[in-house]
Protein backbone atom coordinates (compact mmCIF):
# COMPACT_ATOMS: atom_id res chain seq x y z
CA UNK A 1 0.00 0.00 0.00
CA UNK A 2 1.46 3.40 -0.92
CA UNK A 3 1.78 6.36 1.44
CA UNK A 4 -0.85 8.33 -0.43
CA UNK A 5 -3.47 5.69 0.24
CA UNK A 6 -2.56 5.67 3.93
CA UNK A 7 -2.88 9.45 4.18
CA UNK A 8 -6.33 9.27 2.62
CA UNK A 9 -7.36 6.79 5.27
CA UNK A 10 -6.21 8.75 8.32
CA UNK A 11 -8.83 9.00 11.05
CA UNK A 12 -9.38 12.08 13.19
CA UNK A 13 -8.97 11.86 16.95
CA UNK A 14 -12.63 12.87 17.28
CA UNK A 15 -13.78 9.86 15.27
CA UNK A 16 -11.48 7.53 17.15
CA UNK A 17 -12.82 8.82 20.46
CA UNK A 18 -16.39 8.28 19.25
CA UNK A 19 -15.78 4.61 18.49
CA UNK A 20 -13.76 4.11 21.66
CA UNK A 21 -16.71 5.43 23.69
CA UNK A 22 -19.08 3.22 21.70
CA UNK A 23 -16.88 0.22 22.49
CA UNK A 24 -16.86 1.10 26.20
CA UNK A 25 -20.62 1.67 26.35
CA UNK A 26 -21.99 -1.10 24.15
CA UNK A 27 -19.28 -3.76 23.98
CA UNK A 28 -17.52 -3.52 27.34
CA UNK A 29 -17.79 -7.30 27.76
CA UNK A 30 -14.92 -7.59 25.28
CA UNK A 31 -12.59 -5.88 27.74
CA UNK A 32 -13.91 -7.06 31.10
CA UNK A 33 -13.19 -9.29 32.93
CA UNK A 34 -10.92 -10.95 30.35
CA UNK A 35 -9.85 -9.05 27.27
CA UNK A 36 -11.14 -10.84 24.18
CA UNK A 37 -9.96 -9.81 20.75
CA UNK A 38 -12.83 -10.41 18.36
CA UNK A 39 -11.85 -10.25 14.69
CA UNK A 40 -14.56 -12.36 13.04
CA UNK A 41 -17.20 -9.77 12.22
CA UNK A 42 -17.92 -11.25 8.79
CA UNK A 43 -18.61 -14.55 10.51
CA UNK A 44 -21.02 -12.83 12.87
CA UNK A 45 -21.41 -9.29 14.14
CA UNK A 46 -21.46 -8.51 17.86
CA UNK A 47 -24.67 -7.24 19.44
CA UNK A 48 -24.73 -3.95 21.30
CA UNK A 49 -25.71 -4.15 24.96
CA UNK A 50 -28.54 -1.66 24.49
CA UNK A 51 -30.18 -3.84 21.80
CA UNK A 52 -30.46 -6.79 24.16
CA UNK A 53 -31.80 -4.61 26.98
CA UNK A 54 -34.43 -3.02 24.75
CA UNK A 55 -35.59 -6.35 23.40
CA UNK A 56 -35.58 -7.88 26.86
CA UNK A 57 -37.89 -5.12 28.07
CA UNK A 58 -40.03 -5.54 24.95
CA UNK A 59 -40.59 -9.23 25.72
CA UNK A 60 -41.20 -8.75 29.44
CA UNK A 61 -43.69 -5.92 28.99
CA UNK A 62 -45.70 -7.33 26.08
CA UNK A 63 -48.02 -10.23 25.33
CA UNK A 64 -47.58 -11.66 21.85
CA UNK A 65 -49.27 -14.46 19.94
CA UNK A 66 -49.10 -16.25 16.60
CA UNK A 67 -49.75 -13.50 14.02
CA UNK A 68 -52.17 -15.49 11.85
CA UNK A 69 -55.31 -14.30 13.63
CA UNK A 70 -57.25 -11.17 14.60
CA UNK A 71 -57.13 -11.76 18.35
CA UNK A 72 -55.41 -9.00 20.39
CA UNK A 73 -52.08 -10.75 20.93
CA UNK A 74 -51.98 -11.82 17.28
CA UNK A 75 -52.66 -8.28 16.10
CA UNK A 76 -49.90 -6.99 18.37
CA UNK A 77 -47.42 -9.40 16.82
CA UNK A 78 -48.58 -8.53 13.31
CA UNK A 79 -48.15 -4.82 14.03
CA UNK A 80 -44.58 -5.37 15.32
CA UNK A 81 -43.62 -7.56 12.35
CA UNK A 82 -44.96 -5.04 9.85
CA UNK A 83 -43.14 -2.22 11.64
CA UNK A 84 -39.90 -4.19 11.25
CA UNK A 85 -40.71 -4.89 7.59
CA UNK A 86 -41.31 -1.20 6.95
CA UNK A 87 -38.02 -0.34 8.61
CA UNK A 88 -36.16 -2.75 6.34
CA UNK A 89 -37.80 -1.19 3.28
CA UNK A 90 -36.86 2.28 4.52
CA UNK A 91 -33.28 1.31 5.43
CA UNK A 92 -32.53 -0.02 1.95
CA UNK A 93 -34.70 2.55 0.14
CA UNK A 94 -36.61 -0.42 -1.23
CA UNK A 95 -40.14 0.84 -1.88
CA UNK A 96 -40.18 -1.12 -5.13
CA UNK A 97 -39.56 -4.41 -3.31
CA UNK A 98 -41.39 -6.97 -1.20
CA UNK A 99 -39.53 -7.86 2.00
CA UNK A 100 -39.78 -11.58 2.75
CA UNK A 101 -38.46 -12.61 6.16
CA UNK A 102 -36.48 -15.85 6.12
CA UNK A 103 -34.47 -17.96 8.55
CA UNK A 104 -31.19 -16.53 7.17
CA UNK A 105 -29.56 -15.39 3.93
CA UNK A 106 -29.20 -19.01 2.81
CA UNK A 107 -32.94 -19.51 3.24
CA UNK A 108 -33.54 -16.44 1.11
CA UNK A 109 -31.25 -17.77 -1.61
CA UNK A 110 -33.02 -21.12 -1.57
CA UNK A 111 -36.32 -19.40 -2.33
CA UNK A 112 -34.79 -17.91 -5.47
CA UNK A 113 -33.22 -21.23 -6.46
CA UNK A 114 -36.32 -23.35 -6.13
CA UNK A 115 -38.72 -20.74 -7.52
CA UNK A 116 -36.82 -19.13 -10.39
CA UNK A 117 -38.22 -20.51 -13.70
CA UNK A 118 -35.04 -22.05 -15.07
CA UNK A 119 -35.59 -24.00 -18.29
CA UNK A 120 -33.60 -25.48 -21.17
CA UNK A 121 -33.10 -22.02 -22.65
CA UNK A 122 -31.92 -20.42 -19.40
CA UNK A 123 -28.42 -19.08 -18.88
CA UNK A 124 -27.23 -18.91 -15.26
CA UNK A 125 -24.05 -16.86 -14.85
CA UNK A 126 -22.23 -16.83 -11.52
CA UNK A 127 -19.10 -15.07 -10.37
CA UNK A 128 -16.44 -17.53 -9.18
CA UNK A 129 -16.42 -15.44 -5.99
CA UNK A 130 -19.70 -16.65 -4.49
CA UNK A 131 -20.74 -18.18 -1.19
CA UNK A 132 -21.84 -21.81 -1.40
CA UNK A 133 -25.41 -20.80 -0.64
CA UNK A 134 -25.35 -19.01 -4.02
CA UNK A 135 -23.39 -21.78 -5.73
CA UNK A 136 -26.04 -24.27 -4.64
CA UNK A 137 -28.65 -22.60 -6.85
CA UNK A 138 -26.86 -24.13 -9.83
CA UNK A 139 -28.40 -27.51 -8.90
CA UNK A 140 -31.88 -26.18 -9.71
CA UNK A 141 -30.64 -24.80 -13.03
CA UNK A 142 -28.89 -28.05 -13.97
CA UNK A 143 -31.91 -30.21 -13.16
CA UNK A 144 -34.07 -28.10 -15.44
CA UNK A 145 -31.62 -28.28 -18.32
CA UNK A 146 -30.31 -24.73 -18.16
CA UNK A 147 -26.82 -23.60 -19.13
CA UNK A 148 -24.41 -22.85 -16.27
CA UNK A 149 -21.33 -20.63 -16.54
CA UNK A 150 -18.82 -19.41 -13.96
CA UNK A 151 -16.91 -16.17 -14.51
CA UNK A 152 -13.40 -16.15 -12.99
CA UNK A 153 -12.05 -13.25 -10.98
CA UNK A 154 -8.57 -11.90 -11.58
CA UNK A 155 -5.79 -13.71 -9.74
CA UNK A 156 -3.86 -10.51 -9.06
CA UNK A 157 -6.56 -8.63 -7.14
CA UNK A 158 -9.59 -10.98 -6.96
CA UNK A 159 -11.76 -8.42 -8.74
CA UNK A 160 -14.09 -9.04 -11.65
CA UNK A 161 -12.43 -9.55 -15.01
CA UNK A 162 -14.49 -7.18 -17.18
CA UNK A 163 -13.71 -8.93 -20.46
CA UNK A 164 -14.61 -12.35 -19.06
CA UNK A 165 -17.87 -11.18 -17.52
CA UNK A 166 -18.95 -9.27 -20.61
CA UNK A 167 -18.31 -12.32 -22.77
CA UNK A 168 -20.19 -14.67 -20.44
CA UNK A 169 -23.21 -12.40 -20.20
CA UNK A 170 -23.28 -11.98 -23.97
CA UNK A 171 -23.42 -15.75 -24.36
CA UNK A 172 -27.07 -15.51 -23.36
CA UNK A 173 -29.15 -18.21 -25.01
CA UNK A 174 -32.15 -15.94 -25.49
CA UNK A 175 -35.44 -16.16 -23.65
CA UNK A 176 -36.39 -14.25 -20.53
CA UNK A 177 -35.27 -16.59 -17.76
CA UNK A 178 -31.59 -15.75 -17.48
CA UNK A 179 -30.01 -15.04 -14.12
CA UNK A 180 -26.75 -13.42 -13.03
CA UNK A 181 -25.65 -13.92 -9.40
CA UNK A 182 -22.80 -12.17 -7.61
CA UNK A 183 -21.91 -10.77 -4.18
CA UNK A 184 -21.86 -7.05 -3.51
CA UNK A 185 -18.86 -7.84 -1.31
CA UNK A 186 -16.81 -11.03 -1.14
CA UNK A 187 -17.22 -12.86 2.13
CA UNK A 188 -13.57 -13.94 1.81
CA UNK A 189 -11.43 -11.21 0.28
CA UNK A 190 -13.66 -8.28 1.17
CA UNK A 191 -13.59 -7.09 -2.46
CA UNK A 192 -16.50 -4.82 -3.25
CA UNK A 193 -17.66 -5.77 -6.71
CA UNK A 194 -18.87 -2.98 -8.95
CA UNK A 195 -22.67 -2.71 -8.68
CA UNK A 196 -22.87 -1.10 -12.13
CA UNK A 197 -22.78 -4.67 -13.49
CA UNK A 198 -26.43 -4.90 -12.45
CA UNK A 199 -27.54 -2.49 -15.18
CA UNK A 200 -25.15 -4.05 -17.68
CA UNK A 201 -26.74 -7.46 -17.09
CA UNK A 202 -30.23 -5.96 -17.27
CA UNK A 203 -29.47 -4.47 -20.67
CA UNK A 204 -28.60 -7.97 -21.90
CA UNK A 205 -31.84 -9.47 -20.64
CA UNK A 206 -30.75 -10.91 -17.28
CA UNK A 207 -32.39 -10.85 -13.92
CA UNK A 208 -29.85 -10.19 -11.17
CA UNK A 209 -29.44 -11.84 -7.79
CA UNK A 210 -27.30 -9.76 -5.42
CA UNK A 211 -25.91 -11.43 -2.31
CA UNK A 212 -25.60 -8.45 0.05
CA UNK A 213 -24.93 -10.32 3.31
CA UNK A 214 -21.27 -9.28 3.63
CA UNK A 215 -21.79 -5.82 2.15
CA UNK A 216 -24.58 -4.18 4.13
CA UNK A 217 -23.02 -4.38 7.64
CA UNK A 218 -20.57 -1.60 6.71
CA UNK A 219 -21.78 -0.13 3.40
CA UNK A 220 -24.91 1.62 2.21
CA UNK A 221 -27.12 -0.24 -0.27
CA UNK A 222 -29.56 2.07 -2.04
CA UNK A 223 -32.11 0.03 -4.00
CA UNK A 224 -33.39 3.09 -5.79
CA UNK A 225 -29.97 3.56 -7.33
CA UNK A 226 -29.17 -0.10 -7.93
CA UNK A 227 -32.13 -2.34 -8.71
CA UNK A 228 -31.33 -6.05 -8.80
CA UNK A 229 -34.39 -8.30 -8.94
CA UNK A 230 -33.41 -10.24 -5.81
CA UNK A 231 -31.36 -9.19 -2.77
CA UNK A 232 -30.43 -11.42 0.16
CA UNK A 233 -29.54 -10.18 3.65
CA UNK A 234 -28.75 -11.69 7.06
CA UNK A 235 -29.51 -9.37 9.97
CA UNK A 236 -27.11 -10.75 12.58
CA UNK A 237 -24.32 -9.85 10.15
CA UNK A 238 -25.41 -6.21 10.50
CA UNK A 239 -26.01 -5.81 14.24
CA UNK A 240 -25.49 -9.17 15.91
CA UNK A 241 -28.92 -9.82 17.39
CA UNK A 242 -31.11 -11.68 16.72
CA UNK A 243 -29.61 -14.63 14.88
CA UNK A 244 -31.76 -16.83 12.66
CA UNK A 245 -33.50 -14.07 10.68
CA UNK A 246 -32.70 -12.87 7.20
CA UNK A 247 -34.70 -11.50 4.33
CA UNK A 248 -35.20 -11.74 0.60
CA UNK A 249 -36.02 -8.49 -1.13
CA UNK A 250 -37.96 -9.22 -4.34
CA UNK A 251 -38.56 -6.49 -6.87
CA UNK A 252 -42.33 -6.17 -7.25
CA UNK A 253 -42.13 -6.11 -11.05
CA UNK A 254 -40.80 -9.70 -11.10
CA UNK A 255 -42.60 -11.07 -8.05
CA UNK A 256 -44.92 -13.30 -10.06
CA UNK A 257 -42.00 -14.64 -12.08
CA UNK A 258 -41.01 -16.76 -9.10
CA UNK A 259 -42.93 -20.04 -9.25
CA UNK A 260 -43.22 -21.42 -5.76
CA UNK A 261 -43.18 -25.24 -5.97
CA UNK A 262 -45.36 -25.84 -2.89
CA UNK A 263 -47.49 -24.07 -0.31
CA UNK A 264 -47.54 -24.00 3.48
CA UNK A 265 -49.45 -22.46 6.34
CA UNK A 266 -49.77 -18.72 5.95
CA UNK A 267 -48.87 -18.68 2.24
CA UNK A 268 -52.31 -19.23 0.69
CA UNK A 269 -55.57 -17.31 0.52
CA UNK A 270 -57.56 -20.49 -0.19
CA UNK A 271 -56.83 -24.22 -0.36
CA UNK A 272 -59.05 -27.25 -0.77
CA UNK A 273 -58.78 -30.91 0.10
CA UNK A 274 -61.95 -31.83 -1.82
CA UNK A 275 -60.15 -30.70 -4.97
CA UNK A 276 -56.35 -30.32 -5.09
CA UNK A 277 -56.44 -26.59 -5.79
CA UNK A 278 -55.08 -23.54 -3.99
CA UNK A 279 -54.48 -19.81 -4.37
CA UNK A 280 -51.19 -18.35 -3.16
CA UNK A 281 -51.08 -14.95 -1.48
CA UNK A 282 -49.96 -12.15 -3.76
CA UNK A 283 -47.42 -10.46 -1.49
CA UNK A 284 -44.50 -11.26 0.83
CA UNK A 285 -46.59 -13.84 2.71
CA UNK A 286 -46.36 -16.19 -0.28
CA UNK A 287 -42.81 -17.09 0.71
CA UNK A 288 -43.03 -16.85 4.52
CA UNK A 289 -43.77 -20.49 5.25
CA UNK A 290 -45.53 -21.22 8.52
CA UNK A 291 -45.18 -19.04 11.60
CA UNK A 292 -42.57 -16.32 11.55
CA UNK A 293 -40.22 -15.77 14.47
CA UNK A 294 -42.65 -13.19 15.82
CA UNK A 295 -40.70 -12.72 19.05
CA UNK A 296 -37.44 -12.08 17.20
CA UNK A 297 -38.44 -10.11 14.09
CA UNK A 298 -39.30 -6.93 16.07
CA UNK A 299 -35.65 -6.70 17.16
CA UNK A 300 -34.71 -5.99 13.54
CA UNK A 301 -36.25 -2.53 13.74
CA UNK A 302 -34.30 -1.77 16.91
CA UNK A 303 -31.09 -3.03 15.32
CA UNK A 304 -31.47 -0.93 12.18
CA UNK A 305 -32.26 2.14 14.27
CA UNK A 306 -29.05 1.51 16.23
CA UNK A 307 -27.04 1.45 12.99
CA UNK A 308 -28.77 4.64 11.84
CA UNK A 309 -27.93 6.36 15.13
CA UNK A 310 -24.25 5.89 14.28
CA UNK A 311 -24.50 6.30 10.52
CA UNK A 312 -23.63 3.70 7.91
CA UNK A 313 -21.28 6.09 6.11
CA UNK A 314 -19.49 6.75 9.39
CA UNK A 315 -19.12 3.01 9.95
CA UNK A 316 -17.87 2.60 6.38
CA UNK A 317 -15.20 5.26 6.85
CA UNK A 318 -14.09 3.66 10.12
CA UNK A 319 -13.74 0.25 8.49
CA UNK A 320 -11.67 1.68 5.64
CA UNK A 321 -9.30 3.23 8.18
CA UNK A 322 -8.97 0.02 10.20
CA UNK A 323 -8.45 -2.11 7.09
CA UNK A 324 -5.73 0.18 5.80
CA UNK A 325 -4.02 0.18 9.17
CA UNK A 326 -4.00 -3.61 9.48
CA UNK A 327 -2.76 -4.22 5.94
CA UNK A 328 0.02 -1.69 6.40
CA UNK A 329 1.15 -3.33 9.66
CA UNK A 330 1.13 -6.83 8.20
CA UNK A 331 2.89 -5.90 4.98
CA UNK A 332 5.77 -4.43 6.98
CA UNK A 333 6.54 -7.79 8.63
CA UNK A 334 9.69 -9.33 7.14
CA UNK A 335 12.35 -11.84 8.10
CA UNK A 336 16.00 -10.84 8.37
CA UNK A 337 16.52 -12.21 4.86
CA UNK A 338 13.91 -9.80 3.52
CA UNK A 339 11.23 -12.39 2.79
CA UNK A 340 7.66 -11.47 3.80
CA UNK A 341 5.89 -13.17 6.68
CA UNK A 342 2.45 -12.80 5.18
CA UNK A 343 0.79 -12.68 1.77
CA UNK A 344 -2.44 -10.68 1.64
CA UNK A 345 -4.87 -11.55 -1.15
CA UNK A 346 -6.97 -9.02 -2.99
CA UNK A 347 -6.63 -5.40 -4.13
CA UNK A 348 -4.29 -2.83 -2.61
CA UNK A 349 -6.85 -0.03 -2.94
CA UNK A 350 -8.84 0.36 0.29
CA UNK A 351 -11.71 2.01 -1.59
CA UNK A 352 -12.69 -1.32 -3.19
CA UNK A 353 -12.33 -3.35 0.01
CA UNK A 354 -14.60 -4.09 2.92
CA UNK A 355 -13.42 -5.07 6.38
CA UNK A 356 -12.04 -8.51 5.44
CA UNK A 357 -8.34 -9.30 5.13
CA UNK A 358 -7.56 -12.83 3.94
CA UNK A 359 -3.97 -14.04 4.08
CA UNK A 360 -1.46 -16.88 4.22
CA UNK A 361 1.68 -17.05 6.36
CA UNK A 362 5.19 -18.27 5.47
CA UNK A 363 8.40 -19.21 7.27
CA UNK A 364 11.79 -17.64 6.52
CA UNK A 365 12.38 -20.08 3.64
CA UNK A 366 9.06 -19.22 2.03
CA UNK A 367 7.28 -22.40 3.07
CA UNK A 368 3.55 -22.07 3.69
CA UNK A 369 2.43 -22.28 7.32
CA UNK A 370 -0.88 -24.20 7.70
CA UNK A 371 -3.77 -21.94 8.61
CA UNK A 372 -4.63 -24.35 11.44
CA UNK A 373 -1.42 -23.29 13.17
CA UNK A 374 -2.43 -19.62 13.10
CA UNK A 375 -5.89 -20.52 14.35
CA UNK A 376 -4.49 -22.41 17.33
CA UNK A 377 -2.01 -19.76 18.45
CA UNK A 378 -4.75 -17.12 18.17
CA UNK A 379 -7.08 -19.26 20.26
CA UNK A 380 -4.43 -19.55 22.97
CA UNK A 381 -4.33 -15.74 23.21
CA UNK A 382 -8.14 -15.38 23.27
CA UNK A 383 -8.24 -13.96 19.75
CA UNK A 384 -11.17 -14.93 17.52
CA UNK A 385 -10.32 -15.12 13.82
CA UNK A 386 -11.59 -17.50 11.14
CA UNK A 387 -9.80 -19.89 8.87
CA UNK A 388 -10.51 -22.43 6.14
CA UNK A 389 -12.25 -21.99 2.80
CA UNK A 390 -15.13 -19.84 4.17
CA UNK A 391 -17.78 -21.65 2.10
CA UNK A 392 -16.33 -19.98 -0.99
CA UNK A 393 -14.42 -22.60 -3.01
CA UNK A 394 -13.91 -20.34 -6.02
CA UNK A 395 -11.70 -17.86 -4.20
CA UNK A 396 -9.81 -20.65 -2.45
CA UNK A 397 -9.09 -22.41 -5.75
CA UNK A 398 -7.78 -19.17 -7.25
CA UNK A 399 -5.61 -18.23 -4.26
CA UNK A 400 -4.06 -21.70 -4.02
CA UNK A 401 -3.56 -22.05 -7.80
CA UNK A 402 -5.79 -25.11 -8.19
CA UNK A 403 -6.74 -25.80 -11.81
CA UNK A 404 -10.04 -26.89 -13.31
CA UNK A 405 -8.36 -30.09 -14.48
CA UNK A 406 -7.13 -30.94 -10.98
CA UNK A 407 -10.59 -30.47 -9.49
CA UNK A 408 -12.25 -32.46 -12.27
CA UNK A 409 -9.86 -35.37 -11.83
CA UNK A 410 -10.36 -35.33 -8.08
CA UNK A 411 -14.16 -35.58 -8.32
CA UNK A 412 -14.22 -38.25 -11.04
CA UNK A 413 -11.69 -40.39 -9.14
CA UNK A 414 -13.84 -41.00 -6.05
CA UNK A 415 -17.39 -41.19 -4.73
CA UNK A 416 -16.76 -39.11 -1.61
CA UNK A 417 -14.13 -36.83 -0.16
CA UNK A 418 -13.31 -34.20 2.45
CA UNK A 419 -10.76 -31.51 3.28
CA UNK A 420 -7.93 -33.83 4.34
CA UNK A 421 -8.51 -36.11 1.35
CA UNK A 422 -8.30 -33.33 -1.24
CA UNK A 423 -5.20 -31.77 0.36
CA UNK A 424 -3.48 -35.18 0.19
CA UNK A 425 -4.64 -35.76 -3.39
CA UNK A 426 -3.61 -32.35 -4.71
CA UNK A 427 -0.49 -31.90 -2.64
CA UNK A 428 -1.54 -28.27 -2.28
CA UNK A 429 -2.80 -26.22 0.59
CA UNK A 430 -6.48 -25.38 0.82
CA UNK A 431 -7.77 -22.51 2.94
CA UNK A 432 -6.39 -19.33 4.47
CA UNK A 433 -6.67 -17.05 7.51
CA UNK A 434 -9.30 -14.31 7.60
CA UNK A 435 -9.40 -11.31 9.90
CA UNK A 436 -12.55 -9.22 9.69
CA UNK A 437 -13.35 -5.93 11.38
CA UNK A 438 -16.56 -4.30 12.50
CA UNK A 439 -18.17 -1.57 14.48
CA UNK A 440 -16.61 -2.64 17.81
CA UNK A 441 -13.05 -3.10 16.51
CA UNK A 442 -10.30 -0.91 17.94
CA UNK A 443 -6.66 -0.36 17.01
CA UNK A 444 -5.79 -2.27 20.19
CA UNK A 445 -7.46 -5.37 18.73
CA UNK A 446 -5.48 -5.12 15.49
CA UNK A 447 -2.23 -4.50 17.35
CA UNK A 448 -2.90 -7.61 19.46
CA UNK A 449 -3.16 -9.73 16.31
CA UNK A 450 -0.06 -8.18 14.75
CA UNK A 451 1.87 -8.68 18.00
CA UNK A 452 0.78 -12.32 18.02
CA UNK A 453 2.23 -12.79 14.53
CA UNK A 454 5.44 -10.99 15.46
CA UNK A 455 5.88 -13.13 18.55
CA UNK A 456 5.22 -16.46 16.83
CA UNK A 457 7.48 -15.74 13.87
CA UNK A 458 10.15 -13.98 15.99
CA UNK A 459 9.88 -10.68 14.16
CA UNK A 460 11.37 -7.59 15.82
Amino acid sequence: MDTGTLVQNQESSTENQFFEKLRSKEYSRLDHPNHHVYLDFTGGNLYAESLVKKHHAFLLEGVFGNPHSINPTSETSTHQIEAARSKVIEFFNAEDYFCVFTSNASGALKIVGESYPFNQNSHFVLLADNHNSVNGIREYCKKRGGQLEYVPVQYEDLQISPDSLEQSLKNCCGGDNNLFAFPAQSNVSGVKHDLSWIKYAHDLGYDVLLDAAAFVPTSKLDLKKFQPEFVTVSFYKIFGFPTGIGCLLIKKSVFNKLQKPWFAGGTVTMVSVATPQSFLTNNHERFEDGTLNYLGVPAIKTGLEFIESIGIERINKRIRYLTGYLIHQLQNLQYNNGKPVVKIFGPKEIEVRGGNVVMNFYDAEGKNIPFETIDLIAKEKNISIRSGCFCNPGIDEINNCITNEEMTQYFVSRDKGDYEDIVHYLGKMRGATRVSMGIATTIRDLDAFVDLVKSYFHIE
